[in-house]
C-alpha cells in the first residue's frame, strides 16, 4: 500500500457519506426510508432557468472551456442581486467570483490566506467543512461557542478576552446553520470591528438569508466590512440549484484576485448553460420566495410535529432549511437514540454532534422532503414509541 498524505490523517469521512450508505441499505419498496436529515432541495427551479439551461446546451458552441471569472452577465446579476436583495452595491468585475458551488470557496478562500501553523475560527456548533479544510491545509483550528443561553449567538466579550494575534480567519454563518440562528446589523458590527482590530479575514457564509427570513443581510452591508470581510453565496438552497453548484464570492477587489489565482489553477470555468441558467434564476422576484417559503413553513409546522413526539425543546423562530432542537434530558445517549430510531421507523434524523461538542445534545431536521414525508414520519415514529411504552417514560440508553 502507498502511504497517504500526512494531512489525510487529521480529517474524517465527512459524516453524511458514510451514513448516507448505511441509510440506503435500510431502504426497501416495503418500507423506505424517509430522510430527514440533508439540506437538500427536493422542490424544482423554474422553468425559465430550466429552458435557459436546454437552450443554451442545445448550441454547438456553448460546450467549451469558459472563463475562470465567470461571463459578465452572471457577474451583473450577482450584483444586481446584491443591490436588490441586501442593498449592497458591488462592482462586478472586481467584486464579484463565481464558482462551482460556495463549498469550494471555503477551500479557495482558506488557500489563498492561510499558512500551516495559522489559526483559524469556527464555529461550534458548525458546518464541520470549515475545520475539515484548516486541518488539510495544516491551520490551527480553535472553535468559538454559539451559545444556547445567548439564543444560539456568538459571546463577543468572550471573544475579545481571548489572544487573537495568530487569527487569519474567522468563519461566520448567518442565518446560521444548524441552530436557525439571524444576526442583528450590531451583531455583525460588533464581528467587523473585532476583525479590523485583530488584523484577521472574517468570511460570512451566507446561503440561507431568504429562507423564512424576513430581513436578509450581507456582512458587506456593515460599515468597515469591505477592509476584512468576504462572503459566500449560492442558489442551492435560495433556488433550488443544488446540485447545479453555482456560487460565488463577493468582497473587496484585492481579496477576490487573491481567490482566483488558487481557483484558477483548480478548475477550468462553470458550463455555460449553468451560467446563463443561474442568470434567469437570479431574476425570481418576491413572489418566487413568498411561495418557496409558503412550503417551508408548513413543513416547519410538520417537522415541529415530530419534535413533539420525540418530547424536544425547540424555538419557533428559526430560520433556513432545518429545525434544531434540543433531546430530552432522559435520552442519555443521543447517536444510539437516533440509530435506534432510524433502524425501527426507517426515520432518519441528523444528530447534532457532527457539528461540534455544543450540539452533542440535539438534533436536526431537514425541511428537504414532501410534508406528506413528515406526516408519515410522525406516524411512525409515535406509533414506535406508544408500542414499547415509552412516550412517556422513554428507556435510558
Amino acid at each position: 500500500m502507498i502511504k497517504t498524505a500526512n494531512r489525510i490523517e487529521r480529517v474524517e469521512e465527512y459524516y453524511f457519506s458514510k451514513k448516507l450508505a448505511e441509510v440506503r441499505g435500510l431502504d426497501t419498496p416495503e418500507f423506505p426510508v424517509i430522510n430527514l436529515g440533508i439540506g437538500s432541495p427536493d422542490l424544482a427551479p423554474t422553468s425559465k432557468t430550466i429552458a435557459a439551461l436546454i437552450t443554451t446546451a442545445q448550441k454547438e458552441n456553448s460546450h467549451g472551456y469558459q472563463s475562470y471569472k465567470g461571463i459578465p452577465a452572471l457577474r451583473q446579476a450577482i450584483g444586481n442581486f446584491y443591490q436588490n436583495t441586501y442593498k449592497v452595491g458591488l462592482n462586478p468585475e472586481t467584486e464579484i467570483l463565481p464558482l462551482m458551488g460556495s463549498k469550494e470557496g471555503i477551500m479557495h478562500i482558506t488557500l489563498a490566506f492561510v499558512n500551516e501553523g495559522e489559526e483559524v475560527l469556527i464555529p461550534n456548533p458548525g458546518y464541520p467543512t470549515y475545520a475539515s479544510v484548516a486541518n488539510l491545509v495544516g491551520a490551527k483550528v480553535s472553535t468559538y461557542a454559539l451559545k444556547e443561553s445567548l439564543d444560539w449567538g456568538i459571546d463577543i466579550e468572550e471573544l475579545k478576552r481571548r489572544d487573537l494575534s495568530h487569527v487569519k480567519i474567522m468563519w461566520v454563518n448567518f442565518p446560521h446553520m444548524p441552530t436557525g440562528r439571524v444576526a442583528s446589523s450590531a451583531e455583525l458590527k460588533e464581528l467587523v470591528d473585532l476583525a479590523r482590530a485583530n488584523n484577521f479575514l472574517i468570511v460570512n457564509d451566507n446561503p440561507y438569508s431568504l429562507i423564512l427570513n424576513d430581513a436578509p443581510i450581507s456582512i458587506l452591508a456593515i460599515a468597515g466590512a469591505s477592509e476584512v470581510a468576504l462572503e459566500l453565496n449560492s442558489l442551492s438552497k435560495s433556488h433550488n440549484l443544488a446540485g447545479w453548484r453555482i456560487g460565488w464570492v463577493a468582497g473587496k477587489k484585492e481579496y477576490i484576485d487573491s481567490v482566483l489565482r488558487v481557483k484558477s489553477n483548480m478548475d477550468s470555468g462553470m458550463f455555460l448553460g449553468l451560467q446563463h441558467a443561474a442568470v434567469e434564476a437570479l431574476q425570481n422576484g418576491p413572489e418566487w420566495f413568498h411561495d418557496l417559503n409558503a412550503v417551508y413553513r408548513k413543513r416547519r409546522a410538520a417537522a415541529s410535529k415530530i419534535l413533539d413526539s420525540l418530547g424536544c425543546n425547540y424555538s419557533d423562530k428559526q430560520s433556513g432549511l432545518f429545525s434544531w432542537a434540543k433531546v430530552p434530558d432522559r435520552v442519555r445517549d443521543v447517536e444510539k437514540w437516533i440509530d435506534e430510531i432510524l433502524y425501527e421507523t426507517h426515520v432518519f434524523i441528523t444528530p447534532g454532534f457532527i457539528f461540534g461538542d455544543a450540539g452533542k445534545r440535539h438534533i436536526r431536521i431537514s425541511l428537504c422532503a414532501p410534508e406528506e414525508k413528515f406526516l408519515e414520519a410522525n406516524t411512525r415514529i409515535a406509533k414506535f414509541f406508544k408500542s414499547k411504552s415509552v412516550l412517556a417514560n422513554l428507556r435510558v440508553l
